[in-house]
């Protein structure tokens, strides 16, 4: 009888151990889930089937419970009631509440439901926390629910923000809560920070099971510091929004920790989650971010790119309409999209003819006026835009000082300018540097149109700051996985191969080629004195343009026939 007890017992801890990180799914009873403290749950919902969720043998030493759920895209509601209340339950995919418990209360139940068609898959797990840990959301002065745990994100194609509402101090069961706004020493809620966290799903994965189990790693205050990343630390008097950088079709979840350093004691926010895209739109979704527009315009422009970056010094006047066509190009999208409400896909055509005309004005520049600072300050500038893009995408560019645009424009310029200034004395390396760096980061470009890569948003974000002014106060962070270090091997692979050969070939050649203008100068006055060559007796332009708009013209004439075509004379 001992030896049946004791093999039950092992059975039992081997299951709990089994479901430790995640709950099975499955109902206790029907209509009923019942969870554990610190277990998350899988289950899923279905628009006529609400579910009631609930939480027993709650400790004594407990004081308040948040219970959060989440979905990938699909919406669920938790209440407090089987009756929907404005200020006693939250809908969306990332939600949570708070239950301030009473003495000798043991169980608590939230009632769970979606309004969505379709059957929502959820994890959902309840939290437990003590009288000196913070409780996130207490002093909530904006939302609808009077303890408001939940992170409210925003996005755009520029930045993504996300809001919450300040925390206020914990204290027992059936002791009135501390007041907010009445006082702001050290012994009120303002002495409670904030770090927010930011943590980044595989690139390139949109599944709902990879969500829902990285979701694990960022509801509790010990699993959030080991795997995310810290961006910022808020105190009281801040306010209370954080904006970054939107990365359009890359899963991003962000949380808040509320610390109380007097107590040493942390409570976590309820994580949100955004992907920066609609699952649901018909267009531009995010299985298909990638317009065919933008894969053609990079697709072709890398491949002018390619040949630049092996072959740009030799063939000097296809380099200087790439130069030309990037430089008209980048400015007058700019202007076109701050001054008008075109489409995108006329946008890119419009910049498309804009470039290639500033990339004929600079060739035909370079062909009158032999002007070889003139275009090598070009080529500079392009180069020095690209360095400078590549500064501030490190953590340089989320120093505070840079959110002031005066600031930041200045410092950029001054790197973008100090690159043809230091190269001036050496022309030639100038021109061959260019060609490797811009020419191979046009690949780069062209890859993003079709496969997810980090690197893109170099210049990207440049971008974004000169058409946005809000971008300013954005966190500029990115992953950098294993996508991005196969793309920035291959970026420095074809750099350092299109520098070394055209260092190499030119080897013993001349620096640049000679003024176009003086050349053909030259040979027109040579043809015209030298009647032994054989190019004087060459007929003008205008004569043989005529003379083959004859013989054009002549072959659409009905062939007359043969013979005699008078009368014969007598």
């Amino acid at each position: 009888m001992g030896l049946l007890r004791l093999l039950l017992i092992v059975v039992l801890a081997s299951v709990t151990r089994g479901a430790g990180g995640a709950e099975i799914v499955g109902n206790s009873s029907e209509g009923l889930l019942e969870f554990s403290v610190g277990k998350f749950r899988y289950l899923e919902l279905k628009k006529p089937f609400p579910e009631e969720a609930i939480l027993r043998h709650i400790s004594s030493n407990v004081t308040f419970v948040l219970f959060q759920i989440h979905s990938q895209y699909q919406n669920t509601t938790i209440s407090f009631s089987e009756t929907l209340l404005p200020n006693a339950s939250e809908t969306g995919t990332d939600k949570g509440l708070v239950s301030i418990l009473r003495p000798e209360q043991s169980m608590c139940t939230w009632h769970l439901e979606t309004l969505d068609p379709e059957p929502v898959q959820n994890v959902a797990i309840p939290l437990s926390y003590s009288e000196s840990d913070p409780i996130p959301g207490g002093c909530n002065l904006e939302f609808d629910v009077d303890i408001d745990p939940n992170i409210y994100l925003e996005y755009n194609f520029f930045e993504t923000t996300i809001k919450f509402a300040p925390a206020n101090l914990g204290y027992a069961r059936g002791a009135d809560p501390p007041s907010c706004d009445v006082k702001m020493g050290p012994d009120s809620r303002w002495r409670l920070q904030y770090d927010v966290y930011q943590y980044f799903l595989p690139e390139n994965d949109l599944t709902e099971e990879v969500l829902l189990r990285h979701l694990q790693r960022m509801a509790e205050v010990p699993q959030v510091q080991a795997n995310a990343v810290k961006v910022v630390t808020l105190t009281a008097d801040d306010k209370t929004s954080v904006s970054f950088s939107s990365l359009r079709g890359q899963g991003v979840i962000y949380n808040v920790i509320v610390r109380d350093p007097f107590l040493n004691t942390s409570t976590a926010y309820v994580p949100t989650h955004t992907y920066a895209c609609s699952f649901e739109a018909e267009e531009g979704n995010c299985s298909s971010l990638g317009r065919v527009s933008t894969k053609v315009f990079f697709t072709l422009f890398a491949l002018l790119g390619l040949f630049i970056c092996f072959f740009g010094h030799r063939f000097w006047k296809t380099e200087l309409f790439f130069i030309g066509f990037i430089f008209m190009g980048f400015f007058f999208y700019i202007l076109i999209t701050r001054l008008t409400p075109m489409k995108y896909d006329v946008r890119l055509i419009v910049t498309a003819i804009a470039g290639s005309i500033g990339g004929i004005f600079l060739v035909a520049a370079w062909w009158r006026f032999g002007v070889l600072t003139l275009c090598m300050l070009c080529v500079g500038l392009v180069l020095g835009f690209l360095v400078a893009s590549v500064a501030f995408f490190t953590p340089l560019g989320n120093l505070k000082i840079f959110r002031v645009d005066a600031v930041f424009w200045v410092t950029f310029s001054c790197i973008a300018i100090f690159i043809p200034v230091v190269f001036m004395g050496c022309l030639r390396i100038l021109n061959i540097l260019s060609c490797g760096f811009i020419g191979s980061y046009s690949v780069v470009l062209a890859v993003d149109s079709y496969l997810y890569t980090s690197l893109s948003y170099i210049t990207l974000n440049i971008l974004r700051r000169a058409l946005h002014v809000d971008f300013r106060r954005a966190f500029v962070n990115v992953p950098f996985q294993t996508n991005d270090f196969i793309v920035l091997a291959v970026w420095g692979m074809l750099a350092v191969s299109g520098i070394t050969l055209q260092i190499r070939r030119e080897r013993g050649r001349p620096f640049f080629p000679p003024h176009p203008y003086k050349l053909w100068k030259r040979e027109r006055e040579r043809r015209v004195t030298n009647i032994l060559d054989p190019s004087y007796h060459i007929p003008p332009l205008r004569e043989r343009l005529f003379s083959r708009l004859a013989q054009i013209e002549g072959l659409f004439q009905k062939e007359q026939p043969a013979g005699e075509r008078t009368p014969l004379l007598l």
